[in-house]
C-alpha cells in the first residue's frame, strides 16, 4: 500500500527546478502556474539565490509547485494515501484530488504573503530540539512560554516563540539548532493570516478527495475536501503532530512512501520513527522510473 508526502518549509534549495524544467511539458505546467499566481515560480526555482528562495513568501509557493511538477511527472494513480508536512498539505490535497493545482498555488500564494506579513508584527523564531527525553523536552519548552510547533517524531520537536525564550532553550540530553525563518510558524503569532486564508479558501471549489488525506492536526484521514481545506486554514496557527500522521500511516498498513520534489526530508524522519515503511525520494527526474518501480512494489502504477 502507497502514501504520496509532500515536505515542507525548509526543503527548497537554488536551482532545485533546473532538471525538471527541461521538459517541455512541465515547464509549459510551471509557466501556467507562474502566469496563475503572478509569481515567476520558474524564475525562483532555477536562478534565484538562497536568500531570495527563503523569504516565507516565494518559499511556500516554490515548495507547492516543485511538488506539483514532480506529481505530475510521476504520473502514478491507484495509490492509497497523501500526507505533506505544514505546506505541503497543500500540496497533498491537490495531488489527491481536493483542489485544482491552479488553486493549490493561488491558496499558498496568499499563504506564503499573509504568514510573511504575521512574521513581521513581532518578532518570533524557532529551533529544532534533536534528542532528549520527550517529556523533558516538552516541560523544557512549554516552561519557556514557547509552542512545540512541529511535532516531527523520530525524537525531532520544533519549537517557536518569542526570541529571548528560543536562546534560552537548552532541554537536558538534547541539542537545539536555531532554524533561518522569520517567524513562529505554527503558532498564536500567525494567527493574524488566519482570516484572509479562510476568506480566499471559502471562495475555492473544493471535491471530495480521491484518496485519504492523512491531516497534520491530529493524523485522522480525511475525505471530505471542504473539511480538508478548512483544517489547512487553522493550521496555520496551530502545531503540526506529523509523528501522529507517521503514526496513522503505519496503523493503516501503509508500506511504502514517495516523497515528492524537494524530497529527503520526510523521508528521513520516517526512517527514523517507522523503518517498517520502506521509503523513495523523488528528488530529480532521474529518479522517476526508480519510483515508478518502487510504486509497483507498494500496488500503485
Amino acid at each position: 500500500m502507497l502514501a504520496i508526502i509532500a515536505p515542507g518549509q525548509g526543503s527548497q534549495t537554488p536551482g532545485m527546478l533546473n532538471a525538471w524544467l527541461e521538459d517541455s511539458a512541465i515547464r509549459a505546467l510551471a509557466i501556467e502556474i507562474s502566469d496563475a499566481i503572478g509569481l515567476d515560480v520558474v524564475r525562483l526555482g532555477t536562478t534565484a539565490d538562497a536568500d531570495e528562495i527563503k523569504d516565507t513568501a516565494n518559499a511556500q509557493p516554490l515548495i507547492v509547485a516543485a511538488g506539483l511538477i514532480s506529481a505530475h511527472a510521476l504520473g502514478i494513480q491507484n495509490f492509497s494515501y497523501v500526507a505533506g508536512h505544514s505546506v505541503g498539505e497543500i500540496t497533498a490535497a491537490a495531488i489527491g484530488g481536493v483542489l485544482s493545482p491552479v488553486d493549490a498555488m493561488k491558496l499558498v500564494r496568499a499563504r506564503g504573503l499573509e504568514m510573511a506579513k504575521a512574521a513581521a508584527i513581532t518578532p518570533s523564531g524557532m529551533a529544532a530540539v534533536l534528542g532528549g527525553d520527550r517529556q523533558v523536552v516538552l516541560h523544557a519548552i512549554s516552561d519557556l512560554g514557547l509552542v512545540a510547533a512541529n511535532d516531527n517524531g523520530g525524537g525531532q520537536i520544533v519549537a517557536a516563540g518569542d526570541l529571548e525564550s528560543i536562546a534560552q532553550l537548552a532541554p537536558e540530553g538534547a541539542r537545539v539548532r536555531p532554524l533561518a525563518v522569520a517567524g513562529a510558524f505554527h503558532t498564536p503569532y500567525m494567527q493574524s493570516a488566519v482570516e484572509p486564508l479562510r476568506a480566499l479558501a471559502e471562495s475555492i471549489s473544493v471535491s471530495e478527495a480521491n484518496v485519504g488525506v492523512v491531516s497534520n492536526k491530529d493524523g485522522e484521514v480525511i475525505a471530505d475536501g471542504r473539511d480538508v481545506l478548512d483544517r489547512i486554514v487553522n493550521q496555520i496557527a496551530n502545531p503540526v503532530r506529523w509523528d501522529l500522521c507517521m503514526a496513522t500511516l503505519a496503523s493503516l498498513g501503509v508500506t511504502g512512501v514517495i516523497e515528492v520534489a524537494p524530497a529527503g526530508t520526510l523521508v528521513g524522519l520516517i526512517k527514523r520513527a517507522v523503518p517498517g515503511i520502506a521509503q523513495c525520494a523523488l528528488k530529480s527526474p532521474e529518479d522517476l522510473d526508480a519510483a515508478r518501480a518502487f510504486a509497483a512494489e507498494h500496488g500503485a502504477q
